[in-house]
């Protein structure tokens, strides 16, 4: 290679190296192609923050931990807000193909402002401090989420098929919409079953 050559690569080098250090600085100013799909993510996660060793049969008095989380890939930042919701196994879930939230009342909320890219995650210890059980049926009467006590006067039927009775604990994701000013369901939710029979 000869003096003109060690000068141009030199040249290209400096440039690219340039532009590498600009480029977070540059992308405020120049709008770049961005994918068009914009989504949010809703996960719920065991007590070791992984996809297993969920809760399932569960006790009277006995504490139980979960996470839920939500990644924002709206292309902006997003307010959000996470409803949790207890239910038999006879009660609505939400219909996300129609927009329908689970008509239920929620017993517990996190409200939360994530950056585009960005991820929220929260642990969620629950209770049921009072269950009776007479014959076949199952009355779930008070739980407990992150040490605050709810009512939740929930009445289950002996399943014959599952030889239980069953409960789902949810998470219904909403997300702020500016136009209307208020929360607006966004077509996501995830749950765990309980099984209450012991």
């Amino acid at each position: 290679m000869n003096l003109e050559d060690y000068r141009t690569l030199f040249a290209v080098t400096t440039v690219g190296l340039m532009l590498t250090a600009a480029f977070p600085t540059l992308s405020l100013v120049v709008p770049f192609p961005r994918s068009a799909e914009r989504f949010s993510e809703l996960w719920v996660l065991g007590p070791n923050r992984m996809a297993e060793d969920y809760p399932f049969n569960v006790r009277v008095g006995e504490e139980y931990r979960v996470f839920v989380g939500v990644g924002n890939h709206m292309g902006s930042s997003s307010y959000y807000m996470v409803y949790v919701k207890f239910r038999n196994q006879s009660q609505p879930l939400p219909d996300a193909s129609n927009s329908m939230p689970s008509p239920l009342s929620p017993l517990y909320e996190f409200r939360f402002l994530i950056i585009d890219g960005g991820s929220w995650e929260a642990p969620l210890a629950f209770a049921l401090l009072e269950v009776s059980r007479l014959e076949d049926s199952c009355l779930v009467r008070r739980m407990s989420l992150n040490d605050v006590i709810f009512s939740v006067d929930s009445p289950s039927s002996w399943d014959s098929e599952s030889d239980g009775f069953y409960y789902q604990l949810f998470f219904e994701l909403w997300l702020y919409d500016v136009t209307s000013r208020s929360f607006q369901f966004h077509d996501r939710f995830v749950g765990i079953w309980l099984n209450m029979t012991g």
